[in-house]
């Protein structure tokens, strides 16, 4: 910057000469340079307060924009500082086969107090007792007027009970977001959804965990956030789960019943189609287990599953099929049935079937004298192994929570007399679905099968039990049981059922038997010639009282409640009946007829008619 001089010699010289004064040029250019020094601080200081005001009117533009956001969002409760591991709420659905949601998360509120900020504490405890007639008041007003700074008292609302407290009005009711468990089939599937509650909770959100059944099992692929919400396909057909619900549900009233359970599998793969064990529970709703008592008397209990049975005849089948598969008898072979003492222990049927029977006839008949006599063609030795590679032995492998704790009872010492009454179901419990299990394992062609509750593209192919002629003949032998033996009214037109009843004793917990009480089995195959699923009905303590003496056997008990089942679930399963097809029609001569079959006259000159309009065409 180049500065103007004060006193510029060429201006001095010349105000010199002309008298003047040179002082005054001095102060002259002192005044210019005050002015333009003040001009530029001017410039300066205007420039300042522009950028300031500038700022202060964007900072007051970004704080009412926050303030009107903060405003038009909703309300939601502060939430409260912890160093703690955060809680993650998600929880994915669970949908059946085909899609159809079983289990799925709904958002909620809790509701809790903060009585330091309560303006009527006693008014507040009445007014809630009124909207939750389950809370106590006097403990309320307690919590309220005490030194307490924080009560829980409602984990979820209703709508309605949400809004009826914000009616309440008082500043210490306070509400933290929710999102709970719902089951929107209520009853059905209960026991293989099992259940879910909370786990950790805080006022902003809880950890949903599960507690019993598949919720349970799969209660960490249910909360991985990695998922993306992908949710758990079972094997069940909700459809099916419904029908056969219902259908056991009425037939074990009918049948004056204290339980039933029934299994519907896929024989080639497995998978379980439905599963129903009564009387059950609402998982929305799910009661407190029982601390006392027998277990088996809680809904709670899964028959299917958890409970162990003596299920009598429906054994017979599974040394008839060793025997058959070592090639120690034949379909034909007669065997003798004639009562005989091993010991102290009589052998005995409980009716006369004469002298000896055919092995179709021993199953069909369904003789305990029968199977024993077969299975002590083989002995224990080889029975024990037979049994438990059909998994009859060890705790199933479902994937259920409960199920790895359920364990077969059956002799220590498997002796001579074991491998008798083994033969026909009697010193051996088992559950009704390891029952099932074997069953598919026996009768798809003999392969070993797993029971799974989850969708499966690709099935596990297990070892192979029995040969494929083997699966065959004792897929023969129980459809002569329901055409003309003991499961005869197990016969469903259209599908060729084949099946075997099993009637045994229920056990006394005080020792031996009731003399009154069994439990009935079904276990039945369908179509015999194409087997593709496998049913199993148990009903406990059943008891069919429309003749004057009841009847308690499977017969008439649990045969017709799967009959019913199978003629309802078949068909949504897209099962198309097989109907033997009526012989073409063809014109033929004339026929004297006698007046006594005139009726057979009229139907002939209808068929006559029919032929030919078929021929004009």
């Amino acid at each position: 910057m180049i500065r103007t001089p004060l006193r510029p010699l060429a201006r001095i010289l010349t105000a010199r000469a002309k008298g003047e004064n040179p002082d005054e040029i001095e102060r002259e250019n002192i005044r210019l340079r005050h002015e333009e020094m003040r001009d530029r601080s001017r410039d300066q200081a205007e420039g300042r307060l522009l950028m300031l005001g500038l700022f202060f009117f964007a900072a007051f533009t970004l704080v009412g924009a926050r303030m009107g956001l903060m405003a038009a969002a909703p309300p939601q409760e502060p939430q409260v500082a912890s160093s703690g591991p955060s809680i993650s709420a998600g929880r994915t659905d669970i949908v059946d086969r085909d899609g159809r949601v079983l289990a799925t998360n709904l958002s909620t509120y809790s509701l809790y107090a903060q009585p330091q900020d309560m303006i009527d504490p006693v008014h507040v405890a009445k007014a809630l007792v009124k909207i939750f007639p389950d809370l106590d008041e006097p403990r309320l007003v307690k919590d309220f007027t005490g030194e307490r700074t924080f009560v829980w008292i409602k984990k979820t609302l209703s709508p309605e009970q949400m809004q009826a407290v914000h009616d309440i009005g008082d500043p210490g009711l306070l509400f933290g977001p929710r999102e709970m468990r719902l089951y929107p089939n209520g009853h059905l599937a209960a026991h293989i959804l099992g259940g879910a509650s909370f786990g950790r909770e805080g006022v902003d959100s809880a950890e949903v965990i599960g507690v019993a059944g598949i919720e349970k099992q799969y209660d960490s692929y249910l909360r991985d956030p990695a998922n993306a919400g992908q949710p758990l396909q079972l094997s069940i057909d909700l459809t099916v789960q419904a029908a056969t619900r219902e259908v056991l549900d009425a037939g074990m009233h009918m049948m004056n019943a204290k339980g039933a359970a029934a299994i519907l599998m896929n024989a080639r793969t497995g998978e379980i189609i439905s599963m129903v064990s009564l009387p059950d529970f609402d998982p929305n709703n799910r009661p407190a287990p029982l601390v006392k008592g027998n277990p088996a008397d809680s809904p709670l209990f899964n028959r299917a599953v958890q409970g162990l049975y003596e299920l009598g005849s429906t054994f017979k089948i599974f040394d008839v099929g060793q025997a058959l598969d070592l090639g120690l008898i034949t379909p034909q072979t007669i065997i003798d049935t004639r009562p005989f003492r091993y010991g102290k222990f009589l052998i005995h049927d409980d009716h006369n079937y004469g002298s000896q029977l055919s092995v179709i006839d021993v199953i069909r008949q369904s003789s305990n004298i029968g199977a024993a006599r077969i299975a002590m063609l083989f002995g224990g030795a080889k029975q024990k192994p037979f049994l438990k590679s059909l998994g009859l032995l060890d705790p199933s492998p479902v994937e259920l929570a409960e199920a790895p704790y359920v364990r077969p009872q059956y002799p220590t010492n498997w002796s001579d007399i074991s491998t008798m009454t083994v033969s026909y179901g009697h010193g051996i419990a088992v559950s009704p679905l390891m029952l099932c299990t074997a069953y598919a394992s026996m009768l798809n062609g003999g392969t070993r099968v797993y029971p799974t509750l989850i969708k499966t593209d690709h099935p596990q192919v297990g070892p192979r039990i029995i040969s494929e002629a083997t699966s065959a003949k004792l897929r023969e032998m129980l459809r002569y049981v329901v055409t003309s033996g003991t499961a005869s009214r197990g016969d469903v037109k259209g599908y060729d059922v084949g099946g075997k009843t099993g009637t045994a004793d229920k056990v006394n917990p005080q020792g031996g038997y009731y003399n009154d009480k069994v439990v009935s089995t079904f276990a039945a195959v369908f179509p015999v010639n194409n087997p593709q699923y496998v049913l199993v009905v148990t009903l406990d303590e059943p008891s069919d009282n429309v003749d004057s003496q009841p009847r308690r056997t499977a017969g008439y008990t649990a045969v017709p409640v799967a009959a019913e089942i199978i003629r309802r679930a078949a068909p949504l399963l897209g099962m198309r009946p097989e109907v033997d097809q009526p012989p073409q029609l063809a014109v033929t001569a004339p026929a004297k007829v006698t007046s006594a079959a005139t009726t057979k006259a009229a139907a002939a000159k209808v068929v006559a008619k029919a032929a030919a309009g078929v021929a004009g065409n």
